[in-house]
């Protein structure tokens, strides 16, 4: 048996901009960090040779790999040839639906977990672009490059998408001091609002892919606060980045009327009132959780978003990226 983690990340600027739609056209850039919650997969030899057991939200027993109804289990089954005698166990730290790019943490623990199991070796890259192969080209969801790369690598990463489709991950150059103030200032709260973030992709790749002027300025003005994120981080200008997220927010709106609803706008309006210089929704927006950026009185922050109904879920920045936690298969 082996046990195989992937964390989920919070983009901190830049989103949006590593849909195809966009960056074959203009390129993009975001920043994306890695936290401390994590999908898991545990993978073991079925004593039936002849059987798939996979075990998530529901459970299946089946002989024919090719009847698998989970599409993400499906598809890497069949990448990797695998076609009976495994057992796969999926346990998540965090909610389906929730904007942290659990799907392809999923996607990235699963692969790890079955090259482990095969015994075969994967870089981080290759990780990240088989991961992003099953979701974006075999299973054609409208979704981009990050939460795959971001899951695989770690850390907080700047990531450059090219034209051509190619991904460069570099280190954010945050230095140690700065990077815990950070990790203290930084807050995420649960809205308890599930969404797909697919319905609201679908319409952002459409209208880029038709050169909407609206989207396509706003991915432009995006790409540029990742950019500029970058340079605040670097040098060490934490609140001034607090700052550049109320920008953000606004910008983001813009994409969709789907992103934001009179719900989500009155706690937003609240959490600046009470101690946030700036904040976004997660993922595509529409629910899932907010990220505040609130320097002090941490406290009246949490109080008033308790009143609204949304719940704190402390975190640190993950710094290891896809990894085995365990392997008993050979002892």
């Amino acid at each position: 048996m082996l046990i195989s983690r992937a964390p989920v990340r919070i983009t901190l600027g830049g989103g949006g901009t590593d849909l195809a739609s966009y960056y074959s056209k203009h390129g993009g850039f975001l920043i994306s960090g890695a936290i401390n919650k994590y999908m898991y997969l545990c993978a073991h030899a079925t004593f039936n040779p002849a059987i798939i057991r996979l075990s998530y939200s529901e459970t299946e027993y089946l002989t024919d790999p090719y009847k698998v109804r989970h599409r993400i289990f499906r598809e890497a089954l069949r990448m990797q040839g695998i076609k009976k005698g495994i057992e796969l166990v999926s346990v998540a730290d965090v909610p389906p639906n929730c904007g942290l790019g659990s799907s392809s943490a999923f996607t990235v623990a699963l692969l790890n977990a079955l090259h482990a199991h095969q015994r075969r070796y994967i870089t981080q890259a290759q990780l990240a672009e088989k991961a992003c192969f099953i979701e974006i080209d075999m299973l054609k969801e409208p979704i981009g490059k990050q939460d795959q790369y971001a899951s695989a690598f770690g850390g907080i990463t700047c990531l450059t998408f090219e034209k051509n489709g190619d991904v460069r991950a570099e280190p954010l150059r945050l230095n140690a001091a700065d990077a815990i103030e950070m990790e203290s200032r930084i807050m995420l709260f649960y809205t308890g609002i599930e969404r797909r973030a697919s319905e609201i992709l679908k319409e952002q790749d459409a209208k880029a892919k038709a050169n909407d002027q609206r989207v396509t300025e706003s991915l432009h003005a995006i790409k540029q606060i990742g950019l500029t994120t970058r340079k605040l981080l670097e040098s060490g200008r934490l609140d001034d980045f607090g700052d550049l997220l109320n920008e953000h927010w606004q910008t983001k709106k813009r994409l969709s009327v789907k992103v934001s609803n009179a719900f989500i706008d009155e706690c937003y309006a609240d959490a600046l009132k009470h101690g946030a210089l700036g904040g976004k929704l997660m993922g595509a927006g529409g629910g899932g959780f907010f990220l505040f950026y609130c320097p002090k009185n941490k406290g009246r922050l949490i109080k008033a978003m308790e009143r609204h109904g949304l719940k704190l879920m402390p975190f640190r920045f993950d710094l290891s990226g896809a990894k085995i936690v365990a392997d008993l298969s050979t002892s």
